[in-house]
């Protein structure tokens, strides 16, 4: 069988006849230039709309390459402006949590000297009640700190409640808003007696009641009501707040109001803790 023999030129030729073939267009362009020139036309006619074509693709792309850059430079401008200001939230906030803490501290300082003739010993509420206030709650004191059942606790502006409950290391406190609490109070004033009891229905709205005032008791709203001398478990003269809306009961022998307490009840951290009980000093 006769075997086929396969032609190729070589890379050097094909330069060579396409060089030469150059130098005859040019060639013929110079010397029939007005002959040429029709063709010439001719093909800018077919090339030029599409160079206009591969030109707008181009600067299409070109315009995409530089948005999906300039998209890329605001994502990370964006990611780093995110962290700076988380940094700067997280910042604040802890100088912020300084900043009450500080005020939490001058206060129980305030309230130390107010009541300076009492020993007292600062605790921090670990727990309470799920409600929104703090009718009953625990602080971080207890009886290896010397605290007993029956002390006095203070905070903001006077009295908070009173110890219930003491372990080794810790301590329950009923407040003066929780519905078993009633306080022998007394009108600074007048020196007039008043309970103050309890209500965590009434203190919604900032309010608890005050009861048993006598009628002929000369005592106007916005008087404040301190704890009484004749309480066997208050010690005296402990601001409870603030008395409001006196009205004469229906058995036309007492009157009867509200107390805005002394203290916030939904937002306490500190206390103090007064050492000595009311037995022991009277």
């Amino acid at each position: 069988m006769r075997r086929r023999t396969r032609f190729s030129l070589e890379p050097k030729y094909i330069l060579a006849i396409c060089s030469v073939l150059c130098i005859i267009l040019i060639f013929i362009s110079v010397r029939y230039e007005d002959k040429v020139q029709p063709v010439k036309n001719a093909v800018t006619s077919v090339f030029t709309p599409m160079q206009k074509g591969i030109n707008s693709v181009g600067r299409w792309i070109t315009d995409k390459l530089e948005l999906l850059s300039n998209i890329k430079d605001l994502q990370e401008e964006n990611k780093a402006l995110k962290e700076e200001l988380a940094e700067t939230t997280y910042e604040n906030r802890i100088l912020q949590q300084e900043g009450y803490e500080l005020d939490t501290l001058r206060d129980l300082y305030e309230l130390d000297k107010r009541y300076a003739s009492y020993p007292k010993v600062a605790a921090t509420i670990i727990s309470k009640d799920t409600n929104n206030w703090y009718n009953r709650f625990v602080i971080d004191k207890g009886s290896d700190d010397g605290l007993k059942v029956g002390m006095n606790v203070l905070a903001g502006n006077g009295l908070v409640g009173i110890i219930i409950k003491v372990g080794h290391n810790n301590a329950t406190v009923r407040s003066i808003i929780d519905d078993a609490s009633n306080v022998s109070g007394m009108f600074l004033k007048t020196n007039d007696q008043c309970n103050v009891k309890g209500n965590l229905e009434l203190i919604d709205n900032g309010l608890i009641e005050v009861q048993g005032i006598d009628k002929d008791a000369k005592v106007k709203d916005g008087y404040e009501i301190v704890t009484s001398a004749i309480s066997p478990k208050y010690l005296q003269g402990i601001l409870i707040g603030y008395i409001s809306d006196i009205t004469v009961d229906s058995n036309n022998m007492t009157k009867s109001g509200y107390l805005t307490p002394a203290v916030d009840f939904s937002n306490l951290s500190t206390v103090l803790v007064i050492t000595e009980l009311k037995e022991t000093l009277y």
